[in-house]
């Protein structure tokens, strides 16, 4: 790709997740991308979000945290988001990057604050837009 790519974030805001969102941006930033940013209420709305958009942008990162709590919801939830962004991403052939972290406690979801520059990575590399490090 040699235009500068469009690309969409979808953010949860349940949980923290602006140290995620923070990650992507300035990486996007230090390669002189621009990016718009949709919030949703939980990381459940981010598939639905995404397909709502999917003919306006060449690429999405998906910003999320999941803490896994005291029923399966958590591993319910967790699949049914992560089947459904692949599912969007090999439909419309178009990346995906999946910035949603699926965590036991917070403690853990602090210490994976970079996911988001690294599924910015993913999206920019699937695009084939050369990364300047």
């Amino acid at each position: 790709m040699k235009k500068k790519p469009k690309i969409l974030f979808v953010r949860s805001i349940y949980n923290d997740t602006k140290p995620l969102y923070v990650s992507a941006h300035n990486k996007l930033k230090s390669q002189k991308i621009t990016h718009r940013e949709i919030t949703v209420p939980g990381a459940f709305e981010i598939p639905v979000t995404i397909a709502r958009n999917i003919k306006k942008f060449d690429g999405f990162v998906a910003i999320g945290v999941i803490i896994k709590g005291e029923t399966p919801n958590f591993d319910l939830i967790s699949h049914a988001i992560t089947n459904g962004l692949i599912e969007l991403s090999i439909i419309y052939k178009k990346p995906i990057g999946n910035a949603i972290l699926t965590c036991l406690n917070s403690d853990q979801a602090k210490a994976r604050n970079s996911k988001g520059e690294e599924a910015v990575d993913a999206v920019l590399n699937v695009l084939n837009y050369k990364v300047f490090k």
